[in-house]
């Protein structure tokens, strides 16, 4: 699905990620390291961020390279990012939004009646009340409401590849076991999923095939899921990296 070779990435002159590579097959894939390992770097890289400087590599997404692609023509090809802090957008409702997001990846010209029936359809799944798709988007919104809301976006526009930065910081219980039920009804067997995190209790609700460790710039170190339980127990200081 995707592969990522020898990729390096600075911000402001400086660099973040230092020859990274990564390959991700369909499936749930999860990513956690440090702070200021270069995690929010590569998601924000991967869709195409300006201020993220691409200075060697490659990204390879289906066997397609996108490094050079802008993120609404990486959008197009089914990526989708869910960002950590998401921007509220003052006189646009979430079902203007989502709509127009819809018909600009997918090409279509979808009615509203037709439109309100995925959305509605999407909403029941994460247990939202029909009234929150005539909010602004983010306006006001709690921290799980905002998670919630970007979860929503990924049902709708059902990406082939979704990258989920950080979704289940600042949750509370029930609002992390909504937005895990969300994620794990987006997943089909062709679909795959990077979830970037800190914590291992969001991936005791959507089980990772695979996990990777990031540290200083590159994959230090990558296995099944049970390897979350050895940085529960040990922290990152037993990991050497390459």
């Amino acid at each position: 699905m995707l592969e990522i070779k020898n990729l390096h990435v600075s911000v402001d002159g400086k660099e973040i990620l230092k020859g990274l590579n990564l390959s991700l097959e369909p499936g749930v894939n999860a990513l956690m390291g440090p702070n200021g390992s270069g995690k929010s770097t590569l998601a924000n890289t991967l869709l195409g961020h300006p201020n993220y400087e691409v200075t060697a590599g490659q990204i390879l997404f289906k066997e397609e390279d996108i490094t050079k692609l802008s993120p609404d023509e990486r959008a197009k090809k089914g990526l989708f990012l869910s960002f950590q802090y998401p921007h509220e957008i003052s006189g646009v409702t979430i079902s203007n939004f989502l709509r127009s997001a819809y018909n600009a990846v997918t090409g279509k010209k979808v009615s509203i009646l037709d439109f309100h029936d995925i959305l509605e359809k999407n909403m029941s799944v994460l247990k939202m009340d029909k009234a929150f798709a005539k909010r602004y988007l983010n306006e006001g919104f709690s921290g799980g409401e905002k998670k919630r809301s970007e979860i929503l976006q990924l049902l709708v526009l059902n990406p082939s590849l979704a990258i989920l930065d950080e979704t289940d910081s600042g949750l509370d219980i029930d609002a992390l076991r909504a937005v895990s039920e969300g994620v794990n009804a987006f997943m089909k067997k062709d679909k795959c999923i990077l979830i970037i995190t800190h914590y291992k209790r969001i991936l005791e609700l959507i089980h990772p095939d695979r996990l990777f460790i990031l540290i200083e710039g590159k994959i230090a170190l990558s296995g099944t899921g049970e390897l979350v339980d050895h940085l529960e127990e040990k922290g990152y200081g037993w990991i050497e990296k390459d």
